[in-house]
């Protein structure tokens, strides 16, 4: 449906990113026959991977790959239109949203889902922005079965580390934690040492790697730990900031702030949904992200029935 305006054309949705969640919100509203618009910048959160992993019909295959291939699949379905395009601000209310662009268009919608995800925060350490999505990944679920057995290391960052060691144990017994300035609680150091998980302590001054997955930890006390891959759960933060001016409920999260969503996906204002790594931060899969943008599309569209 489409409701004539005063300047513009009321569209069904406006999808506020492209990626995993976004597209497979599009393709659920683009089969309801329901008119949507994507606007995307082209920046998705693990185009540093080279293959992505765990998406049924997709298991390792570039990530840019798998996307170029949803968009051409898209452009079947005559009511959804991709845009590239960056959106700068959101007002409105349910069933007449206004969304602007950074090129000065105002665009009209029913309803609005945000999936423009998080950007991740590197730390200030030489090597460690070059390495990510190659030597250094956040996920065992994306990059494990590929390094089971072998010799993994990880990067403290908080409590939730403790979780990811009993997690790993599944791949490998193989890991070494680095501290990286954190103090450990004895408890948990007692626990790793039960492991017979070796900690070395001080700081991380550089990441060396050599354009593939093994990466060499060089710390400030001189020594070097070579391991066949690093784990590090860097801070982010959401790659926008709508979710600010629209005043949007959030969680705080060991790893930065997510938008507070119910079982449908509707934040805490009306009409505006939201899916993907931005609701998730915890499992940054493009599984959950695709299913997460399914069911904000599928949610948004029952919304708009009579």
């Amino acid at each position: 449906m489409e409701i004539k305006g005063k300047t513009t054309l009321i569209t069904d949705v406006i999808i506020i990113g492209g990626s995993f969640a976004g597209l497979a919100a599009a393709l659920q509203l683009g089969r309801a026959r329901r008119k949507v618009t994507v606007l995307d910048t082209g920046l998705p959160r693990n185009r540093f991977a080279g293959h992505s992993h765990g998406l049924l019909g997709h298991d390792h295959k570039p990530p840019l790959d798998i996307l170029a291939e949803a968009r051409r699949q898209l452009a079947r379905y005559p009511t959804i239109k991709l845009v590239n395009a960056r959106a700068d601000n959101i007002s409105g209310d349910i069933d007449d949203f206004s969304i602007l662009t950074a090129d000065g268009e105002s665009l009209r919608a029913r309803r609005v889902i945000l999936s423009y995800g998080v950007v991740d925060q590197m730390p200030d350490v030489p090597g460690f922005a070059e390495g990510w999505g190659k030597a250094i990944v956040p996920c065992p679920y994306c990059d494990g079965f590929e390094f089971a057995g072998q010799h993994w290391g990880l990067i403290w960052s908080g409590p939730q580390s403790h979780n990811q060691v009993r997690l790993f144990h599944d791949w490998t017994d193989r890991l070494t934690v680095f501290a990286a300035g954190h103090g450990i609680p004895p408890d948990i150091r007692a626990d790793l040492a039960r492991r017979k998980i070796p900690v070395v302590d001080g700081r991380i001054i550089e990441i060396a790697h050599r354009g593939g997955h093994n990466a060499t930890v060089k710390l400030d006390a001189g020594r070097n730990v070579a391991v066949d891959i690093l784990f590090a759960h860097p801070r982010n933060k959401p790659s926008a900031s709508l979710h600010e001016s629209l005043g949007l409920a959030t969680v705080a999260t060991p790893l930065g702030i997510v938008l507070n969503v119910d079982d449908r996906r509707e934040t805490s204002v009306p009409g505006i949904y939201a899916a993907g790594d931005l609701t998730n931060p915890f499992i940054p899969s493009v599984t959950v992200a695709s299913s997460q943008g399914a069911a904000a599309g599928i949610f948004a569209q029952q919304s708009m029935l009579v």
